[in-house]
């Protein structure tokens, strides 16, 4: 009897695992699929989203001094702390919890359904956000704050959404360097940021209706700028609506291979027979347990908090020197004396700034992560990443009054490209791809957004500290250097999914498998006492 019943159950095993491995035919073919037209027409769907996210969060400090000249005329010419630490950072809340609403979403109504909606609020608010009109200067500042927060709103709900749709659309062998792909736009957007306002500066400080009313030509520049966030966003928007849904999420969440595997032809030169056939069967999920139990915890729970205390120290780095860039350079002198420049002349010259730093600096680094993602890995570009903005911003931070001579500027800048180099060729990019990838699908959007609201609120600090601190820049430039080596800190608590299937780095499919052998077992076990068998001694 003994005998017959490990029989059964070794038959049983063996059959649920011929089962499992057929539920994974679709999700092989995808990950085994050669690179296609396709997988580019992704990226730049996916990506421009991300330009239009860059350039939406950028641009506004780029024309914050303007607004200081046009609405405080006389009163110092720049916005008082309160309105300028709400326009910098209003848009930033609206990221964050638009990175944890869509991000949970995503996962509950699936990431197409979500898609179009971020990009109409992100087009909706750009342009309301170049109409704020009122007599009252507060009630423009005001109108403007409320726009610019739910268009951070739908920036945030394209952070987990891109990210997600990108890595269960590529191959297993290039999956980093199509994510990576999609968030380098996000160079340049920041790179198409200053390149906007240094043409529409120009066009209109060069005009004869300047020479007699300089603020009100000043006043159509900072509305342009801001709506022209709204175009790229419009560009791809039909396409977002002709997109499927991802296969993955289709055939593990929705539970439905027939038509995971049939979108997956639409869009993927595939042999659609090779990955289906009448016997397939919808995954069973394995134990499904949610965001908050207590096998999450055991199971992602420390990559979750390293996920997000690394993209949280990236952004008060990333963020602080980004929207603070021009009072950084202003104290090594490098505007030269402001106070005599006129407020499109000053515009002008801090888009001039941020367009180098972004041309030498950030896009260099975008391009080497593509490049070398797959090759060297993420753990060890983002561990590199961390260690060299550490060394390249005590550079900075050391000897900060030694930087104000005027031959050493060009040093200086150098030296802060660098820092946006690896950057772009480290955490800010890999912190993106990592948490797409190690987190089970049905979860996989709500974490990344999880991970992404953490770096959102680094910014939020970074600037409030640069904003409100009586710290030095020399003191803020050391404390964002101490923020790097905690970054390095939680990587190494991260594992490395290289090379290898989404369900393999998240174990998912093991994990349905062994319910479905468990199950197995026990109807074998119960089946078997009705087996008459004589024992053999």
């Amino acid at each position: 009897m003994l005998y017959r019943v490990l029989d059964a159950v070794t038959s049983a095993k063996c059959e649920t695992g011929r089962r499992a491995r057929k539920q994974l035919k679709v999700l092989d073919a995808l990950d085994a699929a050669r690179t296609q037209l396709y997988h580019f027409t992704t990226i730049v769907i996916a990506g421009m989203g991300f330009f239009t996210d860059a350039y939406d969060l950028f641009s506004i400090c780029l024309v914050a001094d303007l607004l200081g000249h046009i609405y405080y005329q006389g009163r110092g010419n720049k916005l008082p702390g309160s309105f300028a630490g709400a326009v910098s950072g209003v848009a930033l809340c609206g990221t964050l919890l638009g990175q944890l609403f869509f991000g949970w979403l995503g996962d509950r109504m699936g990431r197409k359904r979500i898609y179009g909606v971020t990009l109409k609020l992100m087009v909706l608010c750009s342009l309301a956000s170049g109409l704020s009109f009122h007599r009252d200067p507060e009630c423009v500042l005001a109108t403007l704050c409320f726009f610019r927060f739910w268009l951070g709103f739908g920036v945030g709900g394209d952070y987990p959404l891109s990210a997600t749709i990108m890595a269960e659309y590529a191959n297993k062998r290039t999956r980093g360097a199509f994510i990576a792909a999609v968030f380098a736009m996000q160079g340049f957007g920041n790179l198409a940021a200053g390149a906007v306002v240094l043409m529409i500066s120009a066009r209109f400080k060069n005009t004869a209706a300047y020479e007699t009313d300089p603020l009100g030509q000043a006043d159509y520049v900072w509305r342009i700028v801001l709506m022209l966030g709204a175009a790229p966003a419009l560009l791809t928007y039909y396409w977002r609506m002709k997109m499927p849904e991802t296969a993955r999420y289709t055939a593990l969440v929705a539970k439905n291979l027939k038509l995971a595997a049939s979108d997956m032809a639409e869009v993927l030169d595939i042999d659609i027979d090779a990955v289906t056939d009448k016997e397939d069967v919808s995954p069973r999920g394995g134990h499904e347990f949610g965001l908050f139990s207590a096998e999450f915890v055991r199971r992602h729970g420390r990559q979750l908090l390293a996920t997000t205390v690394c993209w949280f120290v990236l952004d008060v780095v990333f963020y602080s020197l980004n929207l603070f860039m021009k009072d950084i350079f202003a104290g090594i002198g490098w505007f030269g004396d402001a106070d005599s420049m006129g407020p499109l002349e000053q515009t002008y010259a801090i888009a001039r700034t941020q367009a180098i730093v972004a041309a030498a600096g950030s896009l260099p680094g975008y391009v080497l992560t593509v490049l070398f993602v797959d090759r060297m890995g993420r753990i060890k570009i983002q561990l590199m990443g961390f260690a060299m903005m550490t060394i390249f911003m005590l550079g900075l931070a050391g000897p900060y009054k030694f930087w104000s001579h005027p031959n050493m500027h060009a040093g200086f800048a150098t030296m802060y490209a660098f820092v946006f180099f690896f950057a772009n060729f480290g955490p800010n990019s890999t912190t993106f791809i990592l948490p797409t990838e190690i987190f089970p699908t049905r979860l996989r959007s709500t974490c990344n957004g999880i991970s992404a609201a953490g770096g959102k609120c680094g910014a939020i600090i970074g600037v409030l500290w640069f904003q409100y601190s009586r710290t030095s820049v020399q003191g803020s430039l050391l404390m964002l250097a101490g923020c790097n080596l905690v970054g390095v800190m939680f990587t190494l608590a991260l594992p490395e999914p290289k090379g290898l299937s989404l369900e393999d780095i998240t174990g998912e499919m093991d994990e349905g498998s062994e319910q479905q052998s468990e199950e197995s077992v026990a109807v074998t076990a119960v089946d078997s006492e009705f087996i008459h068998s004589v024992e053999i001694l």
